[in-house]
């Protein structure tokens, strides 16, 4: 069994913010193969920075990262990049 299926999956939405580490990520556009995001020391993003890469490296980036959900109160933690891929039916 892999570690990683004892975790449900994520899927990606614009507006999420995931906690990497010390630094807070906000997901501020989803495309299909491309994703744009701000990176930044705290959760006002005043002091963030825009950059863009592929969803592949964004998912490798959010590995071992906890999507922080404040309308919920719920956190998950993102085990592998596989998780994050969103499915087509």
């Amino acid at each position: 069994m892999r570690e990683d299926q004892n975790f449900p999956p994520v899927k990606l939405q614009q507006g999420q913010v995931w906690k990497c580490g010390d630094a807070y990520v906000r997901i501020v556009q989803l495309e299909r193969l491309e994703v744009g995001y701000k990176s930044a020391s705290n959760l006002k993003f005043s002091d963030g920075k825009h950059q863009h890469t592929s969803k592949k490296d964004f998912c490798r980036l959010l590995k071992g990262a906890t999507l922080v959900a404040p309308a919920a109160g719920k956190t998950h933690t993102a085990a592998s990049a596989d998780t994050h891929l969103p499915t087509n039916p």
